[in-house]
């Protein structure tokens, strides 16, 4: 695919300029790298200021820096330096040589006197291998990385040293989904052949978020993950490709098919808020994994019962894998979980207790309606049944309804009946208090009452506990 990227000269901050002159009278030469460029050429909204500095070693480039504020060493063994309050680093030119198993078996060799061409070749990808040059305007593009980026190739910088860090691979994961480009014959193989066991949790966790969160179509990264078998890393991913579902309900195809196009539908329906949009595109991406284990044909008909409840399981086995806090991991699992309840509430004409209870499970952990709801759209959506195709769900349309008659918008219903009325009828608090605030809870939700006093003697006249009165 053939794109026109924006010329030259780059608008930068006038504190950037000033930066990159002040390190050019020390000695140096400051360029720009990075994402700053790809993304300026590619039309997109950048402050990713980082810097490569060349020419000045680097106490010389901290005592130069230090003009402009607090310098802070936030990776002196590799050479990086930032100024506080600065969206940006600076960094020495360096060579990394491969010695170890994993991210950290690197030795690294900071030469402040390297021709750019070369420190750039350690870069993973050519479009992530040029830099600009602020102060004459020029653009370094030694690897051919401009072209790539107006054919919309994807392509190693050096192929010899792609597989040296194996996170590599996800990154182009990432960056494939992100611009919608295709990795060359070259990069595809090498990417097949990487190994990912190496890598800690924490740093699956920033690609895979990357992903779901800047892709506008984070199925063409997830796709590439199976095409190159890197997705058996993600083995409850995995389960999903091939699984069977009902054409009826699922005209599209497997459950792998349909979670495609799910955690389409749901980048769509991103905010901005960065937590928010983490439990929204997880929750898509998860929302059937109890599928694989629960999918039967029975009568000519698929069906996967209870796979809501049976997806919890790999949903936490998944997300503990990455190291996602325990947030996060509660409020997709509440999704995968009730993610059907808005379809079941309306056919089966569910009551507003029902709703009440589900209030109460997406308040435990503080997931709001809206957010819900749009996991639920996007699970709708993604398929190609006839009212999906026409944008239409009239379920969540009424299930929106219902949940806005019981105020359950921002705040689930709470419990009228408290411990404190029970002390107040003179029964000593105790174990046997559990079971019947459960049935006040029951009964506030039934009924919609909100007197305690009402609830609690309806229960108290009809429940058989054996309360022990406070003593004398």
């Amino acid at each position: 695919m053939k794109r026109t990227l924006k010329p030259p000269p780059f608008p930068v901050e006038p504190r950037v300029e000033a930066i990159a002159r002040q390190l050019a009278e020390a000695g140096g030469r400051a360029l720009l790298v990075g994402g700053f460029v790809r993304d300026y050429l590619l039309g997109l909204e950048t402050k990713d200021y980082d810097f490569e500095v060349f020419g000045l070693p680097l106490a010389e480039l901290e005592t130069a820096l230090a003009t402009f504020g607090e310098v802070i060493a936030v990776g002196r063994a590799f050479g990086v330096l930032k100024i506080k309050g600065f969206e940006g680093d600076f960094a020495i030119p360096r060579r990394d040589s491969k010695v170890g198993r994993g991210h950290r078996g690197f030795v690294v060799d900071l030469d402040p006197d390297l021709d750019f061409a070369t420190a750039a070749r350690r870069r993973d990808l050519t479009i992530n291998s040029m830099a600009y040059d602020p102060l004459s305007g020029e653009i370094l593009d030694p690897h051919g990385g401009r072209g790539d980026l107006e054919r919309g190739v994807l392509r190693a910088t050096d192929p010899e040293k792609f597989g040296e860090d194996s996170l590599r691979a996800l990154r182009v994961a990432q960056f494939l989904a992100r611009f919608a480009m295709a990795a060359d014959e070259e990069l595809f193989r090498l990417c097949a052949a990487t190994d990912l066991a190496d890598l800690p949790g924490e740093r699956l966790w920033g690609e895979v978020s990357k992903l779901l969160l800047k892709a506008r179509r984070p199925s063409l990264g997830l796709e590439f993950l199976r095409q190159t078998g890197l997705l058996r890393f993600f083995p409850e991913l995995a389960a999903m490709v091939g699984v069977p579902q009902d054409p009826e309900w699922h005209p599209e195809g497997t459950v792998w098919e349909h979670t495609l196009m799910v955690v389409d539908e749901a980048a769509a329906l991103r905010t901005g808020e960065r937590e928010a949009d983490l439990v929204l595109m997880f929750g898509a991406l998860c929302h059937d994994l109890g599928k694989p284990a629960t999918t039967v044909v029975e009568g000519g008909r698929v069906r996967s019962p209870d796979h809501e409840s049976q997806g919890l399981a790999p949903t936490r086995a998944f997300l503990h894998r990455l190291r996602a806090n325990h947030d996060l991991v509660d409020q997709v699992c509440a999704l995968v979980a009730n993610h059907l309840a808005p379809a079941q509430f309306t056919q089966g004409g569910a009551t507003l207790k029902a709703y009440r209870r589900l209030a109460r499970k997406l308040d435990a952990v503080g997931l709001p309606v809206d957010l819900f709801y749009r996991v639920t759209r996007a699970d709708h959506l993604g398929r190609t049944t006839p009212d999906a195709l026409a944008r239409e769900y009239p379920a969540g349309d009424l299930f929106l309804e219902k949940m806005a008659a019981v105020g359950e918008e921002r705040h689930a219903v709470r419990d009228v009946v408290q411990g404190r009325h029970l002390i107040g009828r003179g029964f000593a608090p105790g174990p046997a208090f559990g079971p019947v605030l459960d049935a006040c809870r029951d009964l506030q939700d039934e009924t919609g009452s909100d007197d305690p006093e009402w609830i609690l003697g309806q229960v108290l006249a009809h429940f058989a506990v054996d309360l022990s009165p406070i003593s004398s």
